[in-house]
């Protein structure tokens, strides 16, 4: 029996190393968008103390210093919210075309895999054939020589 060589066999590595680079981009991608949600989270945390801060000062003795420096606080944590969230769109975005990418990556290997295991059915298939042809003409010389 020969020895069963897949004439693809570069082309099937290069994209198990292609898929392998788009799991890694992936999880870039997904840390930093982690990242980012956590960022996201401080800020609504800082945001929720100002408030508070804000709802005691009014509470007490009025000191317009105080309360102006925390409406500043307030309105400035606000727009760092709003840029926070630009960024988590654009972190979600940059983790969806990675997703997309491995997608293709992963479907383009399977195809190639299922090419390999087709050439190697279709080796076998030759080598029964082969099998059967020199079983073939082992009977008719053992069939000749007892004639």
């Amino acid at each position: 029996m020969g020895r069963f060589r897949y004439r693809m066999e570069s082309i099937l590595n290069i994209k198990l190393k292609m898929e392998e680079q788009a799991k890694m981009s992936y999880s870039l991608a997904q840390l930093a968008l982690n990242e980012e949600e956590e960022k996201l989270a401080g800020l609504y945390q800082r945001q929720a103390f100002y408030l508070e801060e804000g709802r005691q000062l009014r509470e007490s003795v009025l000191d317009v210093k105080e309360l102006r420096a925390n409406t500043t606080a307030q309105q400035t944590i606000k727009e760092y919210i709003q840029n926070q969230i630009l960024e988590v769109e654009k972190a979600t975005a940059k983790v969806e075309e990675e997703r997309e990418k491995l997608r293709l990556a992963q479907q383009e290997r399977k195809t190639q895999e299922k090419l390999k295991e087709k050439a190697f059915e279709a080796f076998l298939q030759e080598e029964k054939r082969a099998e059967g042809k020199e079983v073939d003409e082992l009977v008719s010389y053992v069939y000749g020589q007892k004639q």
